[in-house]
């Protein structure tokens, strides 16, 4: 049995490599793994003389701290691009920058799920991240001064997900990062726009940005700040925030360039059903083609920007979204409210003539024959056998005489039943084999 101090070994990034990818262990022959590095067998080395390591190295949960000889991570990790170590115990960035510092070719690295809340990255470390252009921290508690500097020394990082960090705040930073493309940054407390502000000035090249489960409460800049802050965004998630007015809406299409918007759970459309908030938005926003994921059609914009006119018509101007509205005024006009329509059952009533009675009987003309005729042999007490039913225009059977309703599954309203028409219900001869089945 292992001693209680195994339970505390320290595992580092050396070991943990050595284990899982080494030939003993590697669920793959000689010869079909991703990637083959050869290696000596130094004094006291913990690996062996040849390792199977893909170029994407995933070594998530495995209780990494430490990182173990450098020059072991740069003999078998010359050819590794992309490094998953979430849900590890990594504490240091030290220890990090080590791991990093000796693989060369670096392009992805997730560093989820440790916990790196209060430590520092020292300066003269952070230049073995240049090479990165993903960067995942999310649930790290990193601090803002780390992201700053990391994303100082990371010229070519594009993708950067900071998701789960607890920020109730955006630190701005003296210097920008052009490159960045995509910023996630859900599930934080950020609630007031100027921490976007912030984000938008440094940086600058964003094309995408995730916002979303943070409670923002506003859009607060106007026209001219919109337009230089986010001069490249063509995408933003604002998934339950806490907007509640329509100009923080209308003011989004001072964004120049944006063409994606996802906008579910705002407090502003929860009295409306699921179709009006999509028309209310997109009569909003005219340079939106793709919303909540869904794309956008001539059509379906052309109805929405009605909707929003007879919407806001029908409120006397409450809460009318002023520039918008007179805009989509002017290019349809005032609009009549649309008339409307009983989409309910219609129901008529007949004579129904059974042997030596008539009785007026409602009939709901979506129902079918088959139905139909149940209703009417429970309601007249019509005997066990089965029976025959014949329509009877009143109108035209002294020209066509009477139809015979042959087909259960027919709807009534395709014979053209009107008021006053008759059904005539005939018994069916006992002698039919039919007569047990038919109902």
């Amino acid at each position: 049995m292992e001693s209680s101090s195994d339970e505390e070994e320290v595992h580092t990034f050396v070991q943990v490599v050595s284990h899982k990818y080494n030939p003993d262990n590697f669920p793959y022959s000689r010869g079909q793994g991703l990637g083959i590095v050869l290696l000596p067998t130094p004094p006291g080395s913990p690996v062996k003389d040849r390792l199977f390591l893909p170029s994407v190295l995933v070594l998530n949960d495995c209780s990494v701290s430490k990182a173990g000889s450098g020059s072991d991570i740069a003999t078998f990790c010359a050819h590794v691009v992309e490094l998953d170590l979430s849900y590890n115990q990594l504490r240091d960035w030290a220890e990090v920058s080590t791991i990093v510092s000796n693989i060369p070719n670096l392009d992805f690295l997730n560093l989820s799920m440790n916990p790196l809340c209060g430590a520092h990255l020292e300066p003269d470390l952070a230049p073995c991240f240049s090479g990165l252009r993903r960067l995942v921290l999310i649930n790290t508690h990193i601090s803002w001064s780390t992201v700053h500097t990391l994303t100082r020394h990371t010229p070519q990082l594009e993708e950067l997900f900071l998701c789960l960090n607890g920020f109730s705040a955006v630190e701005r930073a003296s210097w920008q990062c052009p490159s960045l493309r995509l910023l996630q940054i859900t599930e934080n407390r950020l609630q007031l726009w100027a921490h976007v502000r912030h984000l938008g000035l440094m940086y600058p090249g964003l094309s995408s940005l995730v916002l979303a489960n943070n409670r923002l409460l506003s859009v607060d800049d106007h026209q001219d700040a919109l337009t230089r802050l986010f001069p490249n965004l063509r995408s933003i998630n604002l998934n339950n925030s806490g907007l509640s007015r329509w100009d923080d809406i209308e003011r989004l299409n001072f964004i120049p360039n944006l063409e994606e918007l996802k906008a579910k759970g705002l407090p502003l459309l929860e009295p409306h059903n699921s179709e009006e908030r999509r028309s209310l938005l997109l009569a909003q926003l005219p340079s939106v083609l793709l919303l909540n994921g869904s794309a956008v059609s001539e059509g379906e914009r052309e109805d929405a920007e009605r909707f929003f006119i007879r919407y806001f018509q029908e409120r006397g101007g409450h809460e009318l979204p002023q520039r918008r509205y007179h805009i989509l005024v002017s290019k349809y006009g005032e609009l009549a409210p649309l008339a409307e329509v009983d989409l309910s059952p219609r129901c008529i009533t007949v004579e129904v003539v059974w042997e030596e009675r008539v009785e007026l009987v409602g009939l709901g003309l979506e129902q079918t024959v088959s139905e139909l005729k149940k209703q009417l042999k429970s309601r007249l007490q019509v005997p066990g056998q089965g029976v025959r039913l014949f329509y009877i225009d009143r109108d035209m059977c002294s020209v066509l005489g009477p139809e015979e309703m042959k087909c259960g599954t027919r709807a009534l309203h395709s014979y053209g039943i009107r008021d006053g028409d008759q059904i005539l219900v005939v018994p069916r001869a006992k002698s039919r084999s039919s007569s047990s089945s038919e109902q």
